[in-house]
């Protein structure tokens, strides 16, 4: 098994920025990626950003590119989502996921960015 447990969240004006925290605990060994995923009021759960923990490749939606940025601290087991120039599309519920081959996704509880002036 895999805890995932997120913070970071809260309200930020359009312009502003955020960090978002997932600290990993448990069957962290096997993790194979690690990232982001938003849902909006009505929307369907999307992906923001992954990274895969051996070489630390990366990959955005294209509505983040440039402005958000993923990174992991294999010593702390954290992964983090650094997010600049926030617009107001970008409030969502923030979901923090962890993929090991062969079992179910894990996710956070998740943790809620509203950009709103």
């Amino acid at each position: 098994q895999v805890q995932l447990v997120e913070s970071g969240g809260g309200l930020v004006q359009p312009g502003g920025s955020l960090r978002l925290s997932c600290a990993a605990s448990g069957s962290i060994y096997s993790i194979y990626r690690m990232g982001w995923f938003r849902q909006a009021p009505g929307k369907q759960r999307e992906l923001v950003a992954v990274i895969i923990t051996e070489g630390g490749s990366t990959n955005y939606a294209d509505s983040v590119k440039g402005r958000f940025t993923i990174s992991r601290d294999s010593a702390k087991n954290t992964v983090y989502l650094q997010m600049n120039s926030l617009k107001p599309e970008d409030t969502a519920a923030y979901y923090c996921n962890a993929v090991r081959l062969g079992y179910p996704h894990y996710w956070g509880q998740g943790t809620q960015v509203t950009v709103s002036s």
